[in-house]
């Protein structure tokens, strides 16, 4: 209960301009922690993931790695992390080998001790029968598994990852997101990533979802879920507005209007259900009703659907 927190950051601010990209941004991350951002493009996941790894200073606020002031010592912060960024940063045209060594020259490691560092993230990462292969040549999910071994070749107490599972396919990213759990219950490795994938988020022990720059919420995925008031149900009709007030008068609720459809929190929704498709028959085109996601969270905290039509659009092709 007493110890350092792996990351504490305290009323933390980036403005770009005249447009706030995090809004006094609060929160500490525990040593060994697996935590999640969660959150829709232009939410203030990469302005957070850039500030934690030194890459961009704050307008305001403060934020510590192990006790270092990201501000006052920053070079001992760096020591203490291993970075993946979203955009990969291989060399495609070395080996995985080459990559690895090149890495390592930057945080001082030579000969012996980085040829033992290679090995060991190799074997770790099961990339031992890759070493020599040209980066090219691998699968996406392959290269991401050699850039999780540059950020693991020195030795880091906190990982930071952007968007880790961007390009992978769905085995791929089961297979990444299975390392992280390993690297945290073997290593005791702290890992913080950002992400937009409800499922990835699941995985994290704790989770704080980001919304146009404020962390509206922050606990465990079952806990955030439970927030929600039972279970969530849509109501599609060709005129909501109508249909939406009579719900509310009869059922003393309070619906919303989110993505097409009436979207209403209760407790025991197939009761709900059969009851307004009864009072409502020629009114109700269809209805759909099911436990809480962290996408329901998200919409519960910010009244907004978790992803624009523009992103939808993006996820379809």
């Amino acid at each position: 209960m007493n110890a350092v927190p792996a990351v504490r950051v305290t009323n933390l601010y980036r403005h770009y301009g005249t447009r706030v990209a995090l809004a006094g941004v609060n929160f500490n991350v525990m040593p060994g922690e697996l935590f999640a951002f969660l959150g829709p493009n232009g939410g203030g996941k990469t302005t957070l993931f850039k500030i934690l790894s030194t890459l961009l200073p704050a307008s305001s606020g403060e934020a510590e790695v192990f006790g270092h002031s990201l501000v006052q010592h920053p070079h001992a912060v760096r020591s203490h992390l291993g970075v993946v960024f979203q955009h990969p940063s291989l060399d495609l045209k070395l080996t995985v080998m080459e990559n690895l060594q090149h890495h390592g020259h930057l945080y001082g490691l030579r000969g012996k001790l980085l040829r033992e560092r290679a090995a060991e993230v190799l074997r770790r990462l099961s990339l031992v029968d890759r070493t020599n292969d040209v980066v090219e040549t691998l699968s996406g999910g392959m290269q991401r598994r050699v850039e999780l071994a540059k950020g693991l070749l020195h030795k880091p107490k906190l990982l930071l990852l952007d968007e880790p599972s961007t390009g992978l396919d769905p085995g791929a990213r089961r297979d990444f997101n299975h390392y992280l759990v390993q690297l945290r219950d073997q290593e005791g490795v702290t890992i913080i990533l950002t992400t937009h994938i409800m499922d990835e988020a699941e995985r994290c022990d704790r989770v704080g979802i980001l919304h146009q720059g404020q962390l509206v919420a922050l606990d465990t995925p079952d806990a955030l879920k439970a927030q929600v008031g039972g279970d969530v149900i849509a109501i599609r009709a060709a005129r909501l507005p109508e249909l939406c007030d009579k719900i509310a008068a009869r059922f003393d609720c309070a619906p919303t209007v989110v993505d097409g459809a009436l979207r209403v929190e209760r407790l025991r929704g197939h009761e709900f259900v059969r009851e307004v498709v009864e009072a409502f028959p020629g009114e109700v085109q269809s209805v759909t009703f099911g436990r809480p996601t962290l996408e329901d969270v998200f919409i519960h905290q910010t009244g907004h659907q978790f992803w624009t039509d523009t992103e939808n659009e993006g996820r379809a092709l």
